[in-house]
């Protein structure tokens, strides 16, 4: 039996994505508590992502999600990691506030974005032991966020993944505003 890379490579980049979940929810967790949520987002519904980040840079004028929108096209699964905003009663006024109760609820415990940002580092970590292309996105996250796509978590980063030649998600030029051709 011969299996030419080209012919699997779907099947292997899903497969390293779905190690990526595993990582991101194996990462330590502040008072192992885990308020991590981790989905995989693959085919129409990357699409239907970007769309989102159409509509959201038509709302708000940023350009760079015109770039970014085009730019997940380009996955062939996009991972999407977020985390509720639960305080952790440990009163450590590292959100700023001196206790949990002064913190106003729209102030994320620092606690939840450490561990948002570890879930991360992990999945990260282990494309790099795949070898797969990735690319940490505020943006996609953002759209998911707005979509849904994780239920109650506040704060969402996506990170699309593929494997070619050359990493797609760097080296990217700006898209421009298709209504500011002349």
């Amino acid at each position: 039996m011969v299996q030419n890379e080209r012919e699997i490579r779907h099947e292997l980049v899903v497969q390293a994505a779905r190690r990526m979940m595993t990582a991101a929810r194996t990462a330590p967790k502040g008072k192992g508590i885990d308020i991590i949520e981790v989905a995989m987002v693959t085919g129409e519904d990357i699409l239907r992502v970007s769309e989102e980040m159409l509509r959201m840079a038509e709302q708000t004028g940023l350009k760079f999600l015109i770039r970014d929108a085009e730019n997940i096209k380009s996955a062939e699964a996009m991972l999407i990691i977020g985390t509720d905003q639960k305080v952790q009663g440990l009163n450590c006024g590292h959100c700023g506030f001196s206790t949990c109760a002064a913190k106003p609820e729209r102030i994320p415990c620092a606690l939840n974005v450490v561990d948002l940002g570890i879930a991360i580092g992990s999945a990260c970590a282990t494309a790099a032991d795949e070898r797969v292309d990735t690319r940490v996105m505020f943006s996609a996250g953002w759209a998911a966020q707005r979509m849904g796509l994780l239920g109650v978590c506040k704060c969402v980063m996506a990170i699309p993944v593929s494997a070619s030649s050359k990493n797609p998600f760097f080296d990217r030029k700006p898209k421009e505003d298709p209504k500011n051709k002349e």
